[in-house]
């Protein structure tokens, strides 16, 4: 038996192969299904199964296209519905893989269809058991991301039912492999670690050790972040199906000459997305351009931010247009017209004018909070980060909350904007938010809190009452 996790950071999502006598299965894929396919090939095996755990609301997933790749079925747990053709598993069914088996395991909760899928090795023992969203390594998935008509309190009390029915009764030795590790929203406060073992879950996870249901409800779904906005989207492209990566790659990898861009900006609504670090695009970019850098969380800043129904044009460095394109498509986005050819280079070589974003270093804030009235902090982290420490009068937009225009619409003229998040990923993309909208009387703070918070001069808080 070999198992192999393939773990994405930007996503925090991980897919597992796993074979046995020369065939193998997918679990939970991404919508890139390259790397599933090579080490199918490099290891002389057949993919025989695809299973998925649910719908994944957090990026789309390569199911589709790599059951078209192999003819593999897809297998989902008892109560799924598609638009397209899957094996609806039942509770208990087992498939063979070589030496081994894989049983499902329904366990709703999460999701209604959520399922786990149970390895046992070639003496039938226990080995594996691969929990998708129900189970993760220090958390449970969350119970608030809509299935059906049900509430989170009424799909937590079916996750406690799954929970200590399904997986808890297994051998402690049992290796527990989830679907996503720390950073990933479908929880709550995932571990650094992306495997674990019943046993240590057992002993270290919160949710395990609720006293009773009542308490295992509470404790699931008190403190949770609004979800990001395109985890429905992403929902519903994995319930319905989606054009294939390759008919996406083929549109999007279309490049564009300068002037052909700058008529695609005077006559077209289009998102002219940069996908360049944030500490190069602040030095200068097509005006009017939103950056979200391939460096950071971009699919899942992408997926908050950017509208789903619009075309999106890229500015990349150059050899990264690719990689933009599939990182995009992993949350959804088909909707690519191209790319700007030569990057912001040819841009500037044609003559064409540039902006920039001023970035001030925090000593320099600390003396402009002394002179300038008309000096407005925007602090663009979560809630829970700007209440455990901000600047005293700062304004508090979570960057989540600028795809809407109306959180920007509050300032005046003749304010000076500074903003700042934890280490400066975010603020840029929240300073191109802004100036996409027309506000240009901004500063950028390098270094975010991080610089902030050293400096004994500038007055900070904490708002406890908030903090969760």
């Amino acid at each position: 038996m070999f198992i192999k996790q393939l773990y994405t950071g930007c996503l925090s999502e991980a897919t597992y192969y796993i074979e046995s006598d020369k065939e193998a299965a997918i679990i939970d894929p991404l919508r890139d299904i390259e790397s599933y396919l090579q080490l199918a090939a490099e290891r002389n095996s057949v993919i025989k199964y695809i299973f998925e755990t649910h719908f994944h609301a957090d990026f789309v997933s390569g199911h589709l296209d790599l059951s078209r790749a192999t003819n593999a079925p897809i297998i989902y747990g008892p109560g799924t519905e598609t638009n397209f053709k899957i094996h609806k598993a039942t509770d208990g069914e087992i498939f063979t893989l070589g030496k081994i088996t894989i049983e499902v395991l329904h366990t709703p909760g999460h999701t209604l269809e959520s399922s786990c899928f149970l390895v046992k090795d070639e003496k039938n023992k226990p080995h594996a058991i691969f929990t998708g969203d129900t189970l993760f390594v220090g958390d449970v998935g969350r119970p608030d991301l809509s299935s059906g008509n049900l509430g989170k309190e009424e799909l937590a009390a079916m996750l406690y039912d799954s929970l200590h029915s399904k997986i808890m009764p297994l051998p402690g030795v049992v290796i527990v492999y989830p679907a996503h590790g720390a950073g990933s929203s479908c929880g709550k406060n995932l571990g650094p670690d992306t495997y674990s073992t019943i046993a240590d879950e057992k002993k270290y996870n919160y949710a395990l050790n609720a006293a009773n249901k009542e308490q295992f409800v509470l404790s699931v779904t008190e403190g949770l972040n609004i979800p990001p906005k395109y985890f429905p989207v992403n929902a519903k492209i994995n319930k319905e199906g989606y054009d294939s990566l390759d008919h996406v790659l083929e549109q999007g990898l279309n490049p564009l000459g300068t002037e052909e861009l700058k008529k695609i900006i005077k006559d077209e609504d289009v998102i002219i997305l940069d996908t360049r670090p944030e500490t190069v695009f602040s030095q200068g970019f097509v005006p009017g351009s939103i950056n979200i850098g391939l460096n950071g969380r971009f699919a899942e800043w992408a997926g908050s931010l950017l509208p789903f129904d619009k075309p999106i044009v890229l500015i990349a460095d150059i050899g990264k247009e690719k990689e933009s394109i599939v990182r995009l498509a992993r949350v959804g986005f088909d909707k690519i017209k191209g790319y700007l050819d030569g990057g912001l280079d040819a841009w500037k070589e044609a003559g064409n004018a540039l902006d920039m974003i001023i970035d001030i270093e925090a000593d320099e804030l600390a003396m402009d909070l002394q002179f300038d009235k008309n000096l407005v902090v925007v602090d663009v982290r979560r809630e829970t980060e700007f209440a455990d420490g901000h600047i005293q009068g700062a304004v508090n937009i979570p960057l989540s909350e600028m795809n809407d225009p109306a959180a920007m619409a509050n300032f005046e003229d003749t304010q000076n904007l500074y903003l700042h998040c934890g280490s400066g990923y975010r603020s840029i993309i929240a300073a191109s938010l802004f100036k996409r909208q027309g506000i240009h009387n901004l500063r950028n703070i390098s270094g975010g809190w991080n610089s902030i918070k050293e400096q004994k001069n500038i007055e900070t808080v904490k708002e406890k009452s908030i903090l969760n």
